[in-house]
């Protein structure tokens, strides 16, 4: 935590590639996985006389993406040439739109939400100072063993949406959730695949301390590549910064890398002189002029984002924000939470979400999938919702059912549970037999109860579990013991 006269300052730049069958200003490939140096144009490679020519459809997302995030269009935008080496830039300059760019002036409202469930959750918004269109560059591999580096310039040229959002962040959880609600978007209007994975969105986050209204001195994380990554290193490098300030050490301006590894952010470069881009218009491009576009067609192929779903589902079936918000956080569960709900309106939206979120997730992490992997379809998971709101099986019985899906893909749900004698003992008669039982086989903790230890309750119920095999109504259990036991 930080001291009482200290607060963080984070400000994020987030770099999108746009979905495009072709890179920003040449006809080659944006492929992930091509064979390497495959998609490369003769302008992607800087061979000399060779001219960039602006791929239409990078513009056109750049502008949707910009009407979804509120941000001012501007008519006009103009390119510049930004000077640095490196090794997978062939051109020694990268085309960017630093001083004119096509949109700014936009914000992000995002819900912010801790897992401590106990910490109230809270919207948040997020000033967007700019948009702007950019080429990616390339890839260099290091080759430690060899001693070499290699280069693929399969990626160099692809169309980069940048986003400048102002420094109105707090800490890495507030970080992470704008960057999940950003993903959200991005799935839902197709402008960027959202792959963090696959380097398709990257995240640098600019943090520093402050005591005073002014902002302190920052360092960059450069290239954060998961959600996870973002939250951990912004909050190391506050927790960073300020055992800095108190050991009196000055907090230097530099770049700083995430070691996913270590589990902190390390020194890449300094920023102490500052970098001379030596930035000049692009003389091979004319300005932009946005009114070449339809604009107003591009407002209308709009679709619902995440915002109004997520009062929908709230509305519609009484879920809180933390639950939607969570549910929201993984497209495939919310749609299979939509088809399962569809399927049939009487079921419990509550089991359904404990069910997806809580105990399919547990299994798929168990297994090492996503859930975008899982052949698992919405109507099997709908099943075990109904086994359970029928009583015909309890919560542990199924999460062994959902286990077992995983394994017996041809077996239905109501299958296993006949095939494995899973079905809950509910039968009142059975229960007050079990209960009797019990109670007679271990008098202790029926005195220890009447004597006011009231765990020894548990104790009776676990010994019930381990004679039943699991499969007693434990709701009822406890019910009749506590019954049973006040009037013993």
């Amino acid at each position: 935590m930080l001291c009482s006269k200290w607060k963080s300052v984070v400000g994020l730049e987030i770099h999108a590639q746009i979905s495009s069958e072709s890179k920003l200003f040449s006809a080659a490939g944006t492929k992930f996985d091509a064979v390497v140096n495959s998609q490369v144009a003769l302008f992607d490679a800087a061979i000399p006389g060779t001219l960039p020519s602006i791929n239409e459809k990078c513009v056109e997302a750049a502008i949707l993406t910009a009407l979804v995030l509120e941000c001012n269009i501007n008519t006009v935008s103009s390119f510049d040439r930004k000077h640095y080496f490196y090794a997978d830039m062939p051109a020694g300059y990268q085309i960017t739109q630093q001083f004119h760019p096509l949109a700014e002036n936009g914000q992000l409202t995002f819900h912010v939400i801790h897992e401590n469930i106990n910490k109230v959750p809270y919207s948040k918004t997020s000033l967007i100072k700019q948009i702007q269109l950019e080429q990616d560059s390339g890839r260099t591999i290091h080759d430690d063993f060899s001693k070499t580096s290699l280069i693929d310039l399969n990626r160099a040229g692809t169309g980069l949406m940048e986003l400048v959002f102002e420094p109105d962040l707090c800490n890495g959880l507030e970080a992470s959730a704008l960057v999940r609600e950003l993903l959200l978007i991005f799935e839902r209007i197709k402008t960027c695949s959202g792959r963090m994975e696959e380097g398709a969105l990257r995240v640098d986050a600019n943090v520093s301390i402050t005591d005073s209204d002014q902002l302190g001195t920052r360092t960059e994380i450069k290239n954060l590549g998961s959600v996870r990554a973002v939250q951990l290193a912004v909050d190391y490098e506050i927790f960073r910064q300020l055992n800095l300030v108190k050991e009196e050490k000055e907090v230097v301006n530099e770049t700083r890398g995430w070691d996913s590894v270590a589990n902190k952010t390390v020194s890449m470069r300094d920023k102490e002189v500052l970098q001379d881009y030596r930035f000049m218009p692009e003389p091979n491009l004319l300005p932009l002029n946005l009114n070449m576009f339809d604009i107003n067609k591009l407002q209308t192929k709009i679709p619902e984002l995440p915002t109004v779903t997520r009062n929908n589902i709230m509305s519609k079936y009484g879920l809180n924000i933390r639950k939607t918000t969570i549910l929201m956080n993984e497209p495939v569960l919310l749609s299979m939470f939509f088809e399962i709900m569809n399927y049939d309106t009487f079921r419990n939206p509550s089991r359904v979400w404990n069910v997806l979120t809580i105990e399919f997730m547990t299994e798929l992490n168990k297994r090492s999938i996503e859930p975008k992997q899982s052949e698992i379809p919405s109507s099997i998971i709908g099943e075990i919702v109904d086994l359970l709101d029928n009583k015909l099986v309890n919560l542990v019985h199924a999460r062994k059912i959902i286990s077992k899906i995983f394994d017996e893909k041809n077996k239905s749900p109501s299958q296993i549970v006949k095939e494995n004698n899973w079905e809950q003992i509910s039968d009142i008669e059975e229960i007050d037999k079990l209960c009797k039982e019990i109670m007679l086989e271990y008098p202790k903790a029926v005195k220890d109860y009447r004597r006011g230890k009231v765990q020894a309750i548990q104790f009776l119920i676990n010994h019930i579990a381990k004679k039943t095999n699991d499969r007693a109504n434990f709701g009822l259990v406890s019910k009749k013991l506590e019954e049973f036991l006040k009037n013993y």
